[in-house]
């Protein structure tokens, strides 16, 4: 991977950091220096050297952290809006998201020291599920259902969920449950709104196998290494 995607995947840099430093020649990898952001390295088989200093993976951690709303899934935000980092505080360092949560949805969200773990799960061919929990505005009838049902031209590209099921629809709002299996930026939200519908509220309740389950927003819980093993056996989701 990139260079400096790497810094930001071992949990040294954020992304733009390390691009600067990167930049400014601070960073050798292998004794080498190296100047191009884009620079290919395998993270774990280099040795990364900032400012003489060398650059060690933190240790093997990896948390389930209940997103709250309204905080950014970022490091750092410049118009100081509250991130997962401030939340966390000293238990999110070194740990690194694996994918994102816009700052309106809250549920799971999985930090992790392991960059094949979080490559493998977000990888778009294993189609691990996400199923999220999602309120709109107004009635979903049979037509709405039988149109989020199926493929949704969104902008160039066509979406599909590959499940939905109607929990409760009223004039005022309808509750659904919906699973995807290729986790692109703002699915959900993109195929209610061109299925002409409103989301309210969106909670990420399952990833894989890990399930958000009564933890309360802004608790988190260390998960194991066998649970990372254990995610490539993907049960259907069941909420």
């Amino acid at each position: 991977m990139a260079l400096n995607r790497a810094l930001s995947k071992l949990g040294i840099l954020s992304r733009a950091r390390a691009t600067e430093t990167i930049r400014a020649g601070r960073v050798r990898v292998d004794g080498r220096l190296v100047t191009d952001p884009a620079a290919r390295v395998e993270p774990e088989r280099v040795r990364i050297i900032i400012d003489g200093e060398v650059k060690r993976r933190a240790a093997w951690r990896t948390l389930l952290f209940h997103k709250p709303r309204g905080v950014l899934t970022t490091r750092s935000d410049p118009e100081g809006r509250p991130t997962i980092y401030d939340v966390l505080g000293e238990e999110g360092r070194g740990l690194v998201p694996i994918g994102r949560l816009d700052m309106a949805t809250s549920g799971l969200l999985l930090l992790t020291t392991d960059t094949r773990f979080a490559e493998w799960i977000t990888n778009p061919e294993h189609a691990v599920p996400r199923v999220y929990a999602v309120t709109v505005g107004g009635r979903v009838d049979r037509a709405g259902l039988v149109t989020l049902a199926g493929s949704l031209r969104v902008g160039r590209e066509r979406l599909r969920f590959h499940r939905v099921e109607l929990r409760k629809s009223s004039t005022r709002e309808s509750h659904l449950v919906v699973e995807l299996r290729e986790g692109k930026n703002r699915e959900v939200r993109r195929l209610f709104e061109a299925a002409g519908y409103e989301v309210t509220r969106l909670k990420r309740v399952r990833f894989g196998s890990f399930e958000l389950g009564d933890l309360q927003p802004s608790e988190w819980r260390e998960v194991s290494r066998e649970e990372t093993r254990l995610i490539r056996i993907v049960p259907e989701a069941e909420v």
